[in-house]
């Protein structure tokens, strides 16, 4: 099993980064982690085959992380797909994408799609499994629009992977991602403390606790892209493949 960052950056385009969308694909599943505007674009400069995906999972509502549905559903429906597609995310993910593609594309969610599409609502704390895949849903903290804001935790095919999602620290993260194979988390900022984002510095604090076999860090500013070099952990860069 692999997972490709076919986007990590944030949603300010820091570095010329694409928006957050992960590809997992193994044996036995095949399925994103966000969707970011960008996301289409991004799937077929790396030769990503959309009809193949079985599953998407959305963190949050924000347009970096959930803005490239649209493009991917239209896609799909020009390209006659017949796979059965879901997508699943936090409570009001129907009632939220249908605006939002009818604000990108009047009228286009009136149409019926040539393929049995299932928009499906997660709770936190509840696991649901899609096929091979494993999920459970934990709260995150992000602000005020947007939400509800999910930090994921993934297992599939012997592997664990675990995602912040976009957040400022919170002791949920411990719950998701402790002892996972993976673990992909937000480093906005350094050691810059603000509000709705995590920094390294904060991140590190809590390692430890987490003990994941393996760091990736994503959803960088700036401010840490400019420091790339001298980071002790492994950052993420649009395309990059972690095999699991």
């Amino acid at each position: 099993m692999q997972l490709r960052f076919v986007g990590c950056g944030d949603a300010l385009g820091s570095g010329g980064r694409l928006n957050t969308c992960f590809h997992v694909s193994g044996e036995r599943v095949n399925f994103l982690i966000d969707c970011g505007a960008s996301s289409l674009a991004a799937l077929k400069r790396y030769g990503i085959s959309r009809d193949d995906l079985d599953l998407i999972l959305i963190t949050h509502f924000h347009g970096d992380h959930f803005g490239g549905l649209p493009f991917l559903l239209l896609d799909a429906q020009f390209a006659k797909r017949k796979r059965p597609l879901v997508i699943a995310g936090p409570s009001g993910i129907d009632i939220r994408l249908t605006r939002l593609m009818e604000a990108l594309f009047e009228h286009s969610s009136a149409t019926k799609p040539g393929y049995e599409l299932s928009v499906v609502s997660l709770e936190p704390g509840q696991a649901r499994e899609f096929g091979a895949v494993k999920v459970t849903p934990f709260p995150v903290v992000h602000g005020d629009s947007g939400g509800p804001f999910f930090a994921y935790r993934v297992e599939a095919e012997g592997r664990t992977i675990a995602y912040s999602g976009d957040t400022q620290w919170t002791d949920t993260l411990v719950s998701a991602a402790h002892d996972a194979d993976l673990f992909i988390a937000e480093a906005y900022y350094h050691d810059k403390i603000v509000k709705n984002h995590l920094s390294l510095k904060m991140l590190e604090t809590h390692l430890p606790e987490i003990n994941p076999k393996r760091l990736v860090l994503t959803h960088m500013s700036d401010d840490m892209l400019r420091r790339l070099d001298t980071l002790p952990h492994m950052a993420a860069s649009d395309g990059l493949i972690v095999e699991l």
